[in-house]
């Protein structure tokens, strides 16, 4: 958990420094990026807002993701993680988002998406940069991991999005 609170504490550093605000989008995490970003102090100084999007109808609603898109690629796909990132700035006051869906498990795997697959997006203005991985572990562990790896991943992309 001290590396979670850590990459969050470095996230805000980041983000105030460029005045810049990040909203979450989230599916399997269920809020565990947004729970981790706010635990820090002061988070209200960069932080606008968190979507929790468990059902594809939540999805479409909220954060403007194509229903069409979600029946050709799946919600755990990269296209959709994408949507997800660029509907969660659409629709807050956000420079920055992050996004995450998955399959957490111990059920809902497909053919080509085993339980532990998880899709990830990073949104600023018109770069986007999405990733898919297999973790392993039990549900637990595989979105503990997927936090992580989201904030980890925010921290990059904000050093190459500018």
């Amino acid at each position: 958990m001290d590396d979670i609170k850590s990459l969050a504490e470095q996230i805000g550093r980041v983000l105030q420094t460029k005045g810049l605000f990040l909203a979450t989008a989230e599916s399997c995490t269920g809020g565990g990026v947004g729970y981790a970003i706010t635990e820090i102090p002061g988070s209200s100084d960069w932080f606008d807002c968190g979507f929790i999007t468990y059902s594809n109808t939540a999805k479409a609603e909220l954060l403007d993701v194509p229903e069409a898109l979600i029946a050709q690629f799946g919600s755990v796909s990269e296209e959709v993680v994408e949507a997800m990132a660029e509907g969660a700035i659409a629709n807050s006051s956000a420079h920055v988002a992050i996004a995450t869906t998955g399959i957490a498990g111990p059920g809902g795997a497909v053919p080509g998406k085993p339980v532990g697959t998880v899709c990830f997006g990073w949104a600023k203005d018109e770069h986007v940069h999405t990733e898919r991985l297999v973790f392993s572990g039990d549900r637990q562990s595989v979105r503990q991991q997927t936090i992580v790896h989201a904030l980890k991943g925010l921290l990059r992309f904000l050093e190459q999005a500018g």
